[in-house]
């Protein structure tokens, strides 16, 4: 897998992070891009990644992402979208605006 490039959206501590490692390990070149890179230093140090601020919900953070991932790292060969924000607590209690906002990232956003 040398030389291919992976780019991984909503990068958190769980599942992605891992994902970033194992493609990190088997010798691919790895993105990352989250809405706060700040929490990600130690997992940017770990597998040298290359870390993009992206908020998934907004069609030119995506397409800047895609852009400057393949002018500074090369097209990629494996894209892994597990962006998501959460609106938790009783449906009957729900803020509509989280709602929303969770259903752009979740949905919209992979789109």
């Amino acid at each position: 897998m040398a030389n291919e490039v992976a780019l991984i959206v909503g990068v958190g501590k769980g599942l992605s992070a891992s994902i970033a490692r194992l493609c990190a390990r088997e010798g691919m070149r790895v993105a990352i891009a989250a809405r706060d890179l700040a929490k990600l230093q130690p997992l940017i140090d770990e597998t040298k990644a290359s870390a993009f601020a992206c908020d998934a919900s907004e069609p030119n953070d995506v397409a800047n992402l895609f852009g400057r991932v393949n002018s500074e790292l090369g097209t990629p060969n494996l894209v892994v979208f597990n962006a998501g924000m959460r609106a938790r607590g009783p449906i009957a209690e729900l803020d509509v605006e989280k709602v929303k906002r969770a259903w752009l990232v979740g949905g919209y956003g992979g789109f």
